[in-house]
């Protein structure tokens, strides 16, 4: 009987492959042949699914966004306080786990690698700034954020924090472990939202 090839879980496969790659070579080292024999895939086969390096990286670092907003879109529509919303949302982005740090290592690399190519580069391609914007206007729409604060400058302000920490805690892990990173964005919030907002926290 003849094998039916899924087509779509052989791609995701291969990705799987190529970050795992990434993560410990650099994208430097996510040739086609390191990835084939990741993946367990002869170079003809993994050729059949993606006819160029630069086409399976591209798909990776989607599936790395891709999943990300996914989580985050759970979130989205949970049915809890927006303080507690907006904080679980912003932890999202940031590695307070194994798997997010693995994640945000494998993200940096692309980051740097498509910063330093002679392809187009986007600053906020990872959708950051943009989910921040949201968030902040949300929290002063709805009254959460301090009325006296600067929505435009509490923004930047959050985006480069988010930022910061997330810089610290991949180059400092012992430091910025996944408790610190819960307090200190915790502590941040706190500070530019009411007070009721957040009394009756979870």
């Amino acid at each position: 009987m003849t094998k039916i090839v899924d087509h779509d879980q052989r791609r995701l496969v291969i990705a799987e492959a190529a970050l795992r790659v990434i993560r410990l070579m650099g994208v430097k080292g996510a040739s086609v042949r390191n990835i084939a024999r990741e993946s367990g895939l002869s170079l003809g086969a993994l050729r059949h699914y993606f006819s160029s390096q630069d086409e399976l990286l591209d798909f990776s670092m989607k599936l790395v966004k891709e999943r990300a907003i996914e989580r985050i879109n759970k979130l989205v529509v949970l049915d809890i306080p927006l303080f507690q919303k907006a904080l679980r949302i912003l932890l999202e982005l940031l590695p307070t786990d194994d798997h997010k740090l693995a994640e945000m290592e494998v993200w940096l690399s692309f980051t740097a690698h498509y910063r330093s190519s002679n392809t187009a580069f986007d600053a906020q391609h990872d959708g950051v700034l943009d989910l921040v914007e949201r968030l902040v206007r949300s929290l002063k729409q709805s009254g959460v954020l301090r009325p006296e604060l600067d929505c435009a400058m509490e923004t930047e302000r959050l985006y480069a924090f988010i930022d910061g920490i997330a810089l610290h805690a991949y180059l400092d892990t012992k430091r910025v472990n996944y408790e610190r990173i819960v307090s200190v964005v915790t502590y941040h919030m706190k500070s530019i939202c009411t007070e009721e907002s957040h009394l009756n926290m979870i």
